[in-house]
This record gives C-alpha cells, structure tokens and sequence, in this order.
C-alpha cells in the first residue's frame, strides 16, 4: 500500500524525530537522498552542468546540501537565489565550501536553460496559492531547459495537500520527497506535474491511518474474491443490472460485460435492452419485471443509459442491498433516500456529473478533486468514487481517500464507465464492501485499460475483455 500524509502531520512528525537528533542530521539525510537522485539521473557527475533554484527556508536548504555534494563529485554547481537575504545559511556555505557559485534571479534563466539538471528548491510543501511573481519566468526557463528537472519534495506551485495548481508551477521530470508521499504526488493536476516519484526514507513516525492510500497488485490480490472448492453460482454472489434504454441498448451491454468479469457468480438483467443483452451473453439471466420480480441478488447496479427512467432507479434504492448508481441514475436518484439507505451505496460519477450534484462548474470538480469526493460522500451518506485521470473513493464515514493507480488516456472512450460500474457492482456482489469494491474495480479497470490499449485506441468492449487478463495481472 503506498500512503501519502497530509503537511500537518509531516511537521508534526519532523518536530517528533528532530528532538531525538543532532541539529541538521534531518536535512543531511533528506540531501543525501536528494544527491543520489540526481546522481542517478545524469549519470556522470563529473564536468555537469547543475543549476539549483533556491527559495528561503528549509526546501532551499535541501537543495544547497544536495548541491554541495554533486560539486564535491566534480559538478558545476550554481545556486540561484530568489531571496538571497532568506537563503539557508548553513547550507550556503556548504555549496560554497565545495566549489560551488552563486547568482541572483535575474541570471538565473539563462543558466537554467543551459543546464544538465535543474534542482527545483524554490517552495516547500508548505507553499500555498501558487508561486510568486519573481518565480514564474525560472519556473518557465525549467520548461525550456534541456536538461532534467528535479523537484525537492514537491514541484513549486503545486499544493501538496489537495493536488491543485493556481497558476504557474514547475514540471518536473522527477520528484524526490521525504519520508512519505504528499497528497498533491498522487492527485491531478498536481501529479502531472511530479514527474516520477522517488521516495526517501528519512526515519519519520506517522500515523497509522493517512490521508491518502493507493492500492498495490499485494493489496488487490488479497481483495479479490477467489471461489472455494465448495463455492456454486449463488454462493459466489448475483449481482442485478438495472440499465439501458431503448435510446442506449449498448449501456446495458457494456455494463453486463463489466459484471460478467467481476468475480460474481450470476448477473441478472432487468431493463428494455433484454435481446440485446442476451444475444451478446447469453448467460445472463434476463427479466421484463421488474428490479423487484428479477430474483435475488446481492447487489444491484443502476443507472448506465437509463435515461429518464427514475422509477427502476427508486426501486432499486429501496432494495435491501448494496446498490451501484452510475450514469442517468447518479441525476435521477433522490439524495434524500440515497442518504436514508441502510445498505450500502457506491456513487461512480465523473467529473461532469460531480459537478452537477454539487451545484459547481466542471473546472472547480477538476482542480479540486480531493474535496469535491469528500463532500460527495458528506452529502449523500454514500462511498463515492470519483472518475478521471485520478480516480478518487471516499467513503463518508471519513478515513483515508484511496486513489487508483493505473489506468490510461485511452480509458476517455464512450461506455468505458459502464464496463466499470458493472464490475464494481459485480465486486460488491461478491462480498467486497463499497470502498473495496470501487477502488478494486478502478484498479482492475484501469490495467485492464493499459493491456487492451497498448498505446493504441480501443474501445469499452475492448476493456471488458481484458479484465480477465488484468486479473491474472494482479494474482502473479
């Protein structure tokens, strides 16, 4: 499981180890890393070109430190203080000590575009509302910059608690952070602009429950629900689809397919798309009577190509089981008997309809996914999952956020969210709460997107039929 901790308990934690060491002992760890990493990137120290961006305060004391040990193997190193009045002092006069220069900002772009490595040490985590003015155009030069760039803990610009940019921030080629990820490593936009993350152990004590947690292929194996010898098709689950319409046939199918291939034993299909559904599987089991005449079923998805179709959805919400809402069901579902539900409720918007429960603009939902998955799940008493190039799963009852892992550009294709909702709903069949289910399902969804792609276009079919693979992926 990889965790990541928000920058109060990051201090907290730092205050707790620094008391128990030498004065800078923190730092000279965090720098060692930091060096290493770099060294690792250029490969040959020695005759390098390295160009640090040094803002004031503890991120830039990092970067002179890990300068200071690249110029001591041979590097040219020059420092380029934003603030040279508020620069580290002790690690300034380390980098100066081992051979290294100085120059102020308004040398800086040129030195950077002309650099081998550029070492971003301008703002720590604790930076909030984007860079300042006198920051941008470096910021801008290390877009330029031929040579790689290397965040210090967390690119400038970006919040590392929430993942949102607001205005100019530094892309990083890597990111080297310590002691835990950040928040804003594992959620967009921030994410992009991490670059790959490397994570130094500088001994810190945290929590047991962070803020955020993705799953690994360990964490997913152990969730999966593998039949017993003595395991038949009831006792493995039945999951009910309730989608489709005489306008989208092809939701129904799609999310059939996505059920099929989620572990559940039998899915059963109740909605206008029933020939279609049992021409394309036809081991399905097809009802015209309704969600409350199709049989029992140990949970139910609702919602994909459904249309105006609020009365399944409403019967659907009252059944006595774990329910899926997707597509049109996430608009005709009334939030009031979402919250009422004793069972539970696993909500799959994208960012659209995210924005269309809350009352915001699309953009907002975009650049603030953290908060709009917790205040979807505040709201509706239910665990969301929050689809996107970060898919997100809240749970209401608070806890860590888990974030997904895998997936690809290419899962941006028409009907690649119903073969998701079915899986899931399969998943919460087979026994997997909501939280598991969603973040199970997004992580098989997602790899499942990668294998059926392989850098080329496919279609939601295409995803449904890798699943199988994806799985066998994930159990070694």
């Amino acid at each position: 499981m990889r965790t990541a901790y928000s920058v109060e308990t990051v201090r907290n934690a730092e205050r707790e180890l620094m008391v128990r060491l030498p004065e800078g002992a923190l730092m000279q760890r965090a720098a060692a890393g930091l060096a290493a990493a770099c060294a690792d990137l250029l490969g040959r120290v020695y005759g390098s070109r390295v160009v640090l961006l040094v803002g004031s305060g503890d991120n830039g004391g990092d970067a002179l430190y890990a300068g200071a040990r690249l110029a001591r193997r041979g590097a040219g190193v020059t420092a380029v203080l934003l603030a040279p009045e508020r620069a580290h002092a002790a690690g300034l006069a380390a980098l100066r000590r081992a051979g290294g220069r100085v120059a102020r900002a308004g040398q800086g772009e040129a030195l950077v575009e002309d650099a081998d490595l550029v070492l971003d040490g301008i703002v720590g985590i604790g930076g909030k509302g984007g860079l300042r003015p006198d920051a941008v155009p470096l910021a801008a030069a290390a877009g330029r910059s031929r040579g790689a760039v290397v965040a210090v803990d967390l690119p400038s610009g970006v919040d590392a608690d929430t993942g949102e940019v607001h205005g100019a921030a530094v892309r990083a080629d890597l990111t080297v952070t310590f002691g835990t990820h950040k928040p804003g490593l594992l959620i967009d936009p921030a994410r992009e602009y991490a670059g790959s993350v490397r994570l130094v152990d500088i001994g810190l004590e945290l929590p047991a429950e962070p803020e955020l947690e993705a799953l690994q292929h360990g964490d997913v194996a152990e969730l999966l629900p593998v039949p017993r010898a003595e395991s038949d098709k009831y006792r493995r689950g039945v999951v009910g689809i309730a989608a489709g319409s005489a306008r989208y046939p092809g939701a129904a199918v799609l999310a059939v397919s996505g059920a099929l291939r989620g572990g559940a034993g039998a899915v059963r299909y109740v909605g206008p798309a029933g020939d279609a559904v049992i021409a394309r599987f036809p081991e399905t089991l097809v009802s015209d009577q309704g969600p409350k005449h199709a049989g029992r079923v140990q949970a139910w998805v609702v919602g994909p190509g459904a249309g105006d179709d609020a009365a399944t959805v409403a019967e659907v919400l009252a059944a006595d089981v774990p329910v899926l809402i997707d597509a049109d069901g996430l608009r005709l579902a009334d939030a009031e008997v979402v919250r009422g539900r004793r069972a539970p409720t696993l909500m799959t918007p994208h960012a659209g309809e995210a924005a269309a429960l809350l009352g915001v603009d699309r953009a907002e939902v975009e650049g603030g996914r953290l908060a709009a998955v917790r205040e979807l799940a505040r709201r509706y008493g239910a665990t969301v999952l929050l689809k996107g190039s970060t898919t997100l799963v809240a749970d209401s009852g608070g806890g860590a956020v888990r974030v997904n892992p895998t997936g690809t550009g290419w899962l941006a294709t028409a009907g690649s969210g119903d073969v998701l909702s079915g899986l899931g709903g399969s998943l919460l069949a087979a026994g997997l709460s909501a939280v598991d289910a969603g973040s199970v399902g997004a992580y098989l969804h997602g790899l499942a997107g990668r294998l059926a792609a392989d850098g080329a276009p496919v279609g939601a079919h295409d995803v449904a039929e890798a699943v199988p693979e994806a799985w066998r992926n994930v159990l070694g």
